[in-house]
């Protein structure tokens, strides 16, 4: 009992967090919609010359999946396509759910970005990136980031 109560309480105060206008930068409901590859990973034309892209909560990857049941589908496909910044073969893993914003898109009018650690040899220091699979938008390959090659 004392669990549930706990959950709604942080529930309840997760909402309420969320302001009522998104700070999202780079939301688009008309971008095209993502197609994939034989390989289950998604078809990026697209090479960001921006440095946020990706790397802020402000500008994350849009990926939507609500034309999928699981959730996280599109950012296995989105991160399985990437590669370091010479081709080489990336690690990734999710570090945490953050930064809640208010959307349409659940039945709760919030939500979240997740943030991915992503890794490959010879890196310095591994990269984050946030991604959102409650909105739509154009899907890049971040700067600093290639394709992994077929």
């Amino acid at each position: 009992m004392k669990k549930n109560l706990l959950f709604i309480a942080l529930l309840i105060l997760t909402v309420s967090c969320v302001s009522t206008k998104s700070t999202l930068k780079n939301v688009d409901d008309n971008a095209p919609n993502l197609v994939l590859t034989n390989q289950n990973t998604f078809v990026i034309t697209a090479f960001s010359t921006d440095k946020k892209y990706g790397y802020e909560a402000d500008y994350p990857i849009n990926i939507f999946y609500k034309n999928t049941l699981n959730d996280k589908i599109n950012q296995q496909r989105f991160l399985n396509a990437l590669a370091g910044p010479n081709g080489e073969k990336i690690t990734y893993e999710k570090l945490e759910s953050c930064c809640p914003f208010p959307t349409k898109r659940t039945d709760l009018g919030a939500g979240f970005l997740d943030v991915y650690e992503l890794k490959w040899e010879g890196q310095k220091k591994p990269i984050k990136l946030y991604l959102n699979i409650y909105e739509k938008g154009l899907v890049m390959v971040p700067l600093g980031l290639s394709l992994k090659k077929n």
